[in-house]
C-alpha cells in the first residue's frame, strides 16, 4: 500500500510537470532533450535498483518499528496524533533541507551531489538525477531522523510522496507568472527560486536549499530571490563541466571518485 500511494503519486506529478513543460516552457533547452532524458532516467532505475537491493523502504519500515517500541521525541511529548503529524511533517522537510546544506559544505559529500548539478539544462528529470550513494546516504539521514522523531508511518508516507513530487516540480521547466510565482514563494519552493540553486556562479549554488518548503531558507539566510543576470540568463550547471561528451552515464557514475 505504501508503495502503490508513493508509486501513484510521483506517476500523477510526472505526468502533469511534463505535459505543462511541454506547453509552457520556463527556458529554451541547450541540450539534445532526448539524449539528457535517456541519462537521467538511466541513473534514477540505477538508483531504484540500489534502494531495492539495499536499504528498500527503510524510513518507513523504520516508521513502523518506532511506532511498535514507542520511541521518538514525538511520542514522549503525547501530542495530539494530527499535530505530530504536522511537526513530524515539518522537522522532516528540515532535516532534508540541513541535508541538501551538508552535501554543499562537505567536500566528500559534493563529490556525490555534483552528479546532481552536472546536468547542462533543467527540467524535471533533474530531480530524479543523484547518484546512487548520495540516495543511500539520503536515506540512512531519513530514517535516524525517523526514529529520533517517532514519525507516524503514514505521514512518513505522505511526506515521501511530497518530497519526490517536490523535487519533480521545483526543478520543472516551468512558466509561472512572477506575481503567482512570488506568492507561491512565499511558503513553497518554486521553480524559478530553485533554478537559482543551479547556477554556475557559486553564491547563487549556495543559496535556495530548500525543497518543499521555503521557509528555511528564509530563517537561515540562504534564500536569494534571482540570479544575477536573471532567469533567462542564469547559466545551468557546473562551471568545471561544460562539456556534454564527458557527462554521459559512465563518467557520471565515476565522477565522485576523480
Amino acid at each position: 500500500m505504501e508503495a502503490a500511494v508513493r508509486l501513484g503519486v510521483f506517476l500523477a506529478v510526472f505526468a502533469a510537470v511534463a505535459i505543462a513543460e511541454w506547453r509552457a516552457p520556463r527556458r529554451l533547452p541547450t541540450m539534445d532533450r532526448a539524449a539528457r532524458w535517456r541519462i537521467n532516467l538511466s541513473i534514477f532505475v540505477l538508483d531504484v535498483i540500489a534502494q531495492r537491493l539495499t536499504l528498500g523502504a527503510a524510513a518507513y519500515g523504520a516508521a513502523l518499528w518506532a511506532d511498535a517500541q514507542g520511541w521518538g521525541l514525538l511520542r514522549q511529548i503525547d501530542a495530539p496524533p494530527l499535530l505530530a503529524g504536522l511537526a513530524a511533517f515539518v522537522l522532516l522537510d528540515l532535516a532534508i533541507y540541513l541535508q541538501h546544506v551538508a552535501f554543499h559544505a562537505s567536500p566528500t559529500l559534493w563529490r556525490l551531489h555534483r552528479v546532481h548539478h552536472a546536468d547542462l539544462d533543467m527540467d524535471l528529470t533533474t530531480g530524479l538525477r543523484f547518484h546512487p550513494g548520495e540516495i543511500l546516504l539520503s536515506l540512512m539521514w531519513k530514517t535516524g531522523v525517523v526514529v529520533a522523531l517517532g514519525a507516524d508511518p503514514w505521514t512518513v508516507v505522505v511526506f515521501e510522496a511530497v518530497l519526490n513530487g517536490a523535487a519533480l516540480y521545483t526543478h520543472g521547466n516551468l512558466r509561472i507568472p512572477v506575481r503567482v510565482d512570488r506568492a507561491i514563494r512565499r511558503v513553497f519552493c518554486t521553480p524559478d527560486m530553485h533554478r537559482v540553486h543551479h547556477s554556475t556562479v557559486p553564491v547563487e549554488t549556495n543559496s535556495n536549499y530548500g525543497n518543499f518548503l521555503s521557509v528555511w531558507d528564509r530563517l537561515f539566510g540562504t534564500m536569494r530571490t534571482n540570479p544575477a543576470r536573471g532567469q533567462d540568463g542564469v547559466e545551468i550547471g557546473l562551471a568545471e563541466a561544460r562539456d556534454p561528451t564527458r557527462l554521459g552515464l559512465p563518467a557520471l557514475l565515476l565522477m565522485p571518485f576523480r
